[in-house]
């Protein structure tokens, strides 16, 4: 297969040699994008992590309510024809546009809090990248049905569980500080307020009972649906309630680093740097944080190269914001390094999955040491901001 190096915009010869495994590894990406883009189309499906890299494996359909990460390869697939203009990639990706259609317009009732991942980096993405208003209409829809999902006594998303059950319906967890750019994005869009309103909301929910008085943040969080009184936190993810899980301390400084961006409150932005400051202040000198800070001791340090890959992007996007800190470049610059490793990244053809050692769930009973798809987004998007100055959809 023919490398892009000599396509893309900025070649190795202009780059500084410090920079040169990180092209590898943006090529790399573009590389296998190429063909995991149209093995998805041929066959849609979720597409989430697999410990042996071969995603194609992983049984969930497109429709389950449990898809969260179709969209991670439609993004990669975006961000190497954004870069590449090979129109294969954009061909790829607008194939799948009816299910997008589809899964909001018919069967929104089997979607969760995770809308915001999938037409971010799809509708979203697409609309920006071509402005064709068929992407725009989807996008709508999409931040519509997610704005169904608020609870205005907590003030929360409701994060999990189809909208017409009780399941998991008193949840919000730290990850949906994601989706909230949909419904920013939406209410500049549509001019109707109430997407701002929900995602300023959530925020601050998130802001108040989400983040320990330490900057550490819970997964989850539960309340009382008819009083909104906060019951206690909950966790999906880390080791236990009160532990601090690496990749949702990453997902909560890029989600409180974009709240600002979109609101410039003050309070989103200082949120994000406390806990950015913990994040780093709690890697050690491996650099990829081992997936949750407060591991009982004598447990096996497990890394998360997808928690380093968010947390690079986050840390990009707190410098773009105006955190007044060198540190979190030069850390966001660390990660990224070391991720571009040959111990993190697999180069083998054969091999759809990019990024090695991602952890799934709590430690116990999910995926250990796997390629997870959105590792690998992260990856690429960081590279591609870190080398070419790419703008995001976020």
């Amino acid at each position: 297969m023919k490398t892009i190096i000599s396509e893309v915009k900025t070649s190795s010869d202009s780059l500084p040699k410090s920079n040169e495994s990180l092209l590898r590894a943006f090529d790399l990406c573009v590389q296998k994008t190429r063909r995991n883009i149209k093995r998805l189309a041929d066959a849609p499906k979720s597409w989430s992590n697999a410990p042996d890299g071969r995603y194609e494996t992983y049984d969930e359909d497109f429709f389950d309510i449990g898809n969260w990460t179709s969209s991670f390869f439609t993004g990669m697939a975006l961000l190497a024809w954004q870069q590449t203009r090979d129109e294969f990639f954009l061909e790829q990706v607008l194939r799948l546009a009816p299910l997008y259609r589809e899964k909001v317009f018919t069967r929104f009732p089997d979607t969760h809090h995770d809308l915001g991942f999938l037409y971010t980096l799809y509708s979203v993405a697409l609309f920006k990248l071509t402005g064709d208003r068929e992407h725009h209409a989807v996008g709508l829809r999409a931040a519509e049905v997610l704005s169904q999902r608020f609870n205005g006594n907590g003030n929360f998303i409701r994060a999990w569980g189809h909208l017409n059950t009780t399941e998991h319906n008193n949840m919000a967890i730290i990850d949906c500080l994601m989706n909230l750019p949909l419904l920013f994005w939406a209410a500049q869009e549509s001019g109707e307020g109430k997407y701002r309103d929900i995602a300023i909301k959530h925020a601050n929910m998130a802001l108040e009972y989400l983040v320990r008085p330490d900057h550490s943040v819970y997964h989850a969080y539960r309340f009382d649906l008819t009083t909104g009184r906060p019951l206690g936190g909950d966790t999906y993810g880390g080791w236990a309630v009160e532990s601090h899980w690496a990749r949702g301390a990453a997902w909560a400084i890029y989600g409180f680093a974009l709240a600002h961006k979109y609101t410039k409150a003050q309070r989103y932005l200082d949120g994000a740097e406390r806990i950015a400051q913990k994040f780093i202040a709690s890697l050690d000198a491996e650099v990829v944080p081992v997936w949750d800070f407060k591991l009982p001791p004598g447990s096996e340090p497990i890394r998360d190269s997808s928690a380093a890959a968010i947390a690079a992007c986050g840390l990009k996007e707190l410098a773009v914001q105006g955190a007044q800190t060198s540190e979190f470049m030069r850390m966001a610059g660390r990660l990224l390094s070391r991720l571009c490793q040959p111990d993190y990244l697999d180069f083998d053809p054969a091999c759809p999955g990019i990024l090695r050692n991602g952890q799934v769930g709590d430690g116990r009973g999910m995926a250990k040491n796997a390629y997870t798809s959105w590792g690998d987004y992260y990856l690429m998007e960081a590279l591609g901001r870190e080398l070419f100055g790419m703008e995001t959809w976020w």
